[in-house]
């Protein structure tokens, strides 16, 4: 592969080893390094899933991010502590804050809430080349926030993520550029690269491929043909290509509907749906109306309770795109009765508003309220935006099937 004409930059890929455990043992003053300790979602279940394991805690008892709150040993030395995700928002903001003392805000790239990357371009006159610049980040991480990050570095994004997690979880800085990608990349089972799921790891084994080299090796056309865009893709990544960019306002997909769905803590039965349903409408159609946006086609999604499994996904499409509340609440529950087995119970339940287009005024009809309601929901978002999202709340959020008002005390699904 001749790579002269692919751009080269020094990119950092930085990730805050267990990061939610490390945050929760500086907060009680404790070393992230040697300290037992766990946090969970909610400290009253015993099912809920370990979030985080400090680095010790792996180590010595093997518990894992996927681990249960009972699996959990019984060490008199263990920390146990609910995840505040507030908290590790706020760490996450001050970490790309700090960031933005060596670069601009352009040249940061976040991936997740401990996770971004960072391009250091042109930096030497200030800090040294991109290895210095690398040690003072990890230095300052530790000295002001007491938390260890690794580093990958690399010519684009792909290299610097792909090393961080092969090498530098392990050293703490590790690099690779293209004339590395097949010493340091080829050899490595094609489930841990980044990027390819356990689905596609099948699909590549059928074919014959189990390490990155193979897939390097594979014919183009064949790949491109199985797979379409994505086959060029996992070709140019197994030689260490990838043109996404490094700088600037990173592409955002044109928005092609609004979704919100949730796994409920218990089985619901028939009844009980109908409430969280009615609050799981009014989240997408609000979220749709911030957007100025409307939509034709409303899906439901039902998964079983987790004995019985299966559930059912269904569409209907509406004669005007509509973000007003009931109207999409009236077609899912079309859609619930005409689909629902009417015995097992429901463990999951989404909402999604597709088929999108511009909220222009709507057709006026003599027999119909449609302008009144819609201006009904704006004034109830704007009410909400003011005082707080549980400020107007319908009177069925308040049975004990509501979601809305437990929801609205969390980040990302756990407490904030």
């Amino acid at each position: 592969m001749d790579y002269t004409s692919f751009p080269r930059n020094n990119v950092l890929c930085i990730d805050m080893r267990s990061f939610y455990a490390s945050v929760e043992c500086v907060k009680l003053g404790l070393d992230p390094m040697t300290t037992l300790l766990a946090v969970v979602g909610d400290e009253n279940r015993s099912g809920s899933i370990i979030l985080a394991a400090s680095p010790a805690l792996k180590k010595k008892h093997g518990v894992k991010n996927v681990s249960r709150y009972f699996e959990l040993p019984s060490d008199p030395d263990l920390h146990i502590v609910e995840a505040k995700m507030g908290d590790y928002v706020h760490v996450s903001i001050e970490i790309t804050k700090l960031l933005n003392q060596y670069v601009p805000m352009d040249a940061i790239h976040p991936y997740s809430v401990d996770e971004l990357w960072v391009t250091v371009n042109g930096l030497e006159k200030l800090y040294g080349n991109y290895q210095d610049i690398a040690k003072m980040i990890q230095q300052e991480l530790l000295e002001t926030m007491g938390l260890t990050c690794a580093i990958g570095i690399g010519d684009n994004k792909f290299l610097a993520k792909v090393v961080m997690d092969l090498y530098a979880k392990k050293t703490g800085i590790a690099e690779c550029r293209y004339e590395d990608v097949e010493e340091l990349l080829w050899p490595t089972p094609i489930e841990e690269i980044w990027g390819i799921g356990s689905r596609m790891m099948r699909n590549l084994n059928r074919m014959g491929i189990v390490t990155l080299g193979q897939l390097a090796n594979f014919p183009f056309d064949r790949l491109k043909k199985r797979f379409g865009v994505m086959g060029e893709q996992l070709y140019w990544h197994a030689w260490g290509v990838d043109l996404s960019p490094v700088y600037g306002n990173f592409i955002r997909e044109e928005q092609k509907g609004f979704g919100h769905g949730i796994t409920l803590l218990r089985n619901y039965t028939a009844e009980e749906v109908m409430v969280c349903l009615l609050e799981l409408c009014e989240e997408v159609c609000r979220r749709a109306r911030t957007s100025g946006q409307a939509g034709r086609t409303i899906q439901l999604g039902i998964g079983y309770q987790q004995e019985v499994g299966g559930g059912f996904s269904r569409s209907r499409s509406v004669y005007l795109p509509t973000n007003i509340t009931m109207e999409v609440y009236r077609v899912c529950l079309q859609l619930f009765h005409e689909f629902y087995d009417r015995v097992t119970k429901v463990r999951r339940v989404f909402v999604t508003l597709t088929n999108l287009s511009e909220d222009i005024e709507t057709q006026l009809d003599l027999f119909d309220d449609k302008p009144k309601n819609k201006d009904i929901g704006y004034v109830m978002d704007q009410i909400r935006d003011t005082y707080g999202s549980t400020s107007i709340l319908r009177a069925s959020s308040y049975l004990d099937a509501g979601i809305t008002r437990d929801r609205s005390k969390k980040i990302g699904g756990h407490y904030a």
